[in-house]
């Protein structure tokens, strides 16, 4: 192996987080993809975790900026410094060996949008890019043997988007990209409470109820949670008690559209793939699969058995990072990578 390959880097570009794989390390680096900037100077002030602290917590002439929305780039300057210093962090200054970096995209991305990755993913300092659609990583990190000429569904809820994937030898033989996932839920439960309870929530109290007591599907004992926020009558604080079986109605709109992705896919899959995964089962990762009854709901409604892949939150980095290390010894598929030196697909 040559020296410059030690520090080959696989990255999950998440609309909430991003986690860095490093070669032969594993998973080294998982934070939120916020970052915190002066308005007038456009000076960073805080990247990642230190800057989710901020979120609504700024004052006026500093802004918390998420610079991936539904999955792509919304601001290419911010990217890339985010970019920089993660691949600082984890590979450090040595100019003479710059990593080979493989970037996960969602699957229904444009070529303008893939471009817009690599050019940013390059300028942070990489020394080739190359992009892994994030159902296709997913699959590998959540030990899917892809290779086999067998049907594999996967179901990758993110936070800003949800892949929904029918995998046989090595490529996606159907796919699509809904932008409905973990940040669509976090606004379904602030609606919610400000509709049935005329309290006015912040994005990160939705997400904290997402997390305790949200759920898919009625649980056996119902959670409760103490909710704090703004009345919007009285324009004063105020607490009451949230219920898990409200988290089920407050969903219920975005649960709805990726089971009518999944349902979609279905409807387009050829027999025997659908046969094949009526056996295997459908695959759910991302942190979206971790909420509660997830598979449940998915299951109930498919009349197909589901299940969350182990450490679903990782499996696009885990996927990402075994990719990067078979980069030069087999092929991921003819659509699989993307490879931006010759503008077509990395074939191995």
């Amino acid at each position: 192996m040559a020296l410059f390959e030690l520090n080959d880097v696989g990255i999950d570009l998440g609309t909430s987080s991003v986690l860095v794989y490093v070669r032969n390390k594993g998973i080294v680096l998982r934070e939120p993809s916020v970052v915190v900037v002066e308005k007038i100077t456009g000076r960073i002030i805080a990247i990642g975790e230190d800057a989710r602290r901020m979120l609504g917590r700024t004052p006026g002439n500093v802004i918390a900026i998420r610079p991936l929305k539904d999955g792509v780039i919304s601001n290419f300057d911010i990217t890339q410094r985010l970019l920089h210093h993660f691949l600082k962090k984890v590979v450090g200054t040595r100019i003479f060996f710059k990593p080979r970096v493989v970037v996960c995209v969602p699957s229904g991305v444009t070529q303008v949008e893939k471009r817009s990755v690599i050019d940013a993913t390059e300028q942070a300092g990489a020394r080739y890019a190359y992009l892994i659609e994030e159902p296709i990583a997913a699959a590998i990190g959540a030990g899917i043997d892809i290779a086999q000429p067998r049907g594999n569904m996967i179901v990758d809820i993110g936070g800003g988007t949800t892949d929904v994937a029918v995998i046989s030898l090595r490529d996606a033989v159907l796919s699509d990209s809904i932008k409905v996932a973990g940040d669509k839920f976090n606004e379904a439960i602030v609606r919610y409470m400000r509709k049935k309870h005329n309290l006015l929530i912040g994005e990160r109290t939705a997400e904290e109820m997402k997390i305790r007591i949200g759920s898919a599907y009625p649980r056996k004992d119902q959670l409760f949670m103490e909710v704090r926020g703004r009345n919007l009558i009285s324009g004063l604080p105020q607490t009451i008690v949230a219920g898990s079986n409200e988290m089920i109605d407050a969903l219920e709109e975005p649960l709805q559209t990726v089971l009518e992705c999944v349902r979609s896919i279905f409807e387009k899959t050829p027999p025997e793939l659908a046969s094949d995964i009526a056996e295997n089962g459908i695959c759910l990762t991302g942190g979206g699969a971790l909420l509660y009854g997830m598979d449940k709901f998915i299951s109930e409604h498919t009349k197909v058995p589901c299940y969350v892949a182990e450490d679903p939150i990782s499996c696009v980095a885990i996927g990402t990072g075994k990719a990067l290390e078979n980069l030069d010894d087999f092929s991921i598929g003819t659509s699989a990578i993307y490879d931006y030196r010759r503008g077509d697909f990395f074939e191995g």
